[in-house]
């Protein structure tokens, strides 16, 4: 594969001598406007790169927040297609910020495998993270994808041992992403001691970066975690923060994009003060 947006990414934060701010929100909520517009608005909140959630009716591993997106998403028209129309509205704007759909296997398998690469590709993605797919299956899209110049982008978790890691490791390219509690979405936080020891481990096994996530909700959550890792990745808060700011009818009040882009720039200076 060549090198592609979300390496070139992480060689300019190593050049900064900070590690990176990733942010997820849900494709298509609350709607496709407000979405794009909240895509549209992350790189210049502070964004280093973005997770863009595939909605699907069964989210597994995710939270109730998480979840609750998905459907709001589904609920207002999202799918795959459309999914991959915002990224490339995005990328009329933005050459450079990677982004990464992240999901479940399902959605693409009924899209069709190398329908949704070359559309994908074509649109401007840069990675896929897709949590049900262990190693086991690479052929099923992990290898096409890599074939295609898409990053294929590994969990690893507390419990993956160092038997594990291994195989976890072998087609893995982007960066690993730590899921530092076990468990889903949005539930808990990790001691900064124990994804110390962790990324350290995962560092012994990969010379990619490695990005945190799980249960980071604050600016200060944020920067702990950056004094530690590549990157931290925050999501659930954010997707919190959307659902904080609908009316009854899950309509967006006046004003979201605004405050959630507020939200996220507050954690984007948490990042970076983590290493000042």
């Amino acid at each position: 594969m060549t090198e592609g947006r979300i390496a070139r990414r992480f060689q300019a934060l190593r050049a900064e001598g900070r590690a990176g701010l990733v942010t997820f929100i849900t494709a298509g909520d609350p709607d496709a406007g407000t979405c794009q517009a909240l895509l549209n608005g992350l790189p210049g909140a502070g964004a280093d790169l973005i997770e863009l959630g595939l909605p699907f009716t069964d989210p597994m591993a995710d939270g109730p927040a998480i979840q609750a997106s998905s459907l709001r998403a589904l609920h207002a028209g999202a799918s795959t297609k459309r999914t991959l129309e915002l990224v490339r509205n995005f990328r009329r704007g933005d050459a450079d910020t990677p982004i990464i759909l992240m999901g479940y296997y399902n959605p693409i398998y009924s899209y069709g495998v190398d329908r949704f690469l070359a559309d994908a590709v074509e649109a401007g993605v840069d990675g896929l993270i897709i949590v049900d797919l262990p190693p086991e299956e690479d052929e099923e899209l992990c290898l096409p994808a890599l074939k295609a110049g898409v990053n294929f982008i590994r969990l690893a978790t507390p419990t993956t041992d160092d038997k594990r890691l291994p195989a976890v490791m072998a087609n893995t390219s982007g960066f690993v992403y730590y899921v530092s509690i076990a468990g889903i979405t949005g539930t808990a936080s990790a001691a900064s001691s124990d994804i110390g020891a962790a990324v350290a481990r995962l560092k012994r096994h990969t010379d990619l970066p490695v990005a945190v996530g799980f249960g980071i909700k604050t600016a200060e959550q944020a920067a702990s975690v950056a004094r530690l890792a590549d990157a931290a990745v925050v999501g659930s808060a954010i997707v919190t923060r959307i659902a904080d700011s609908l009316d009854a009818a899950g309509k967006p009040k006046a004003g979201l994009v605004e405050d959630v882009l507020g939200f996220v720039a507050g954690l984007a200076q948490g990042v970076r003060a983590a290493r000042g």
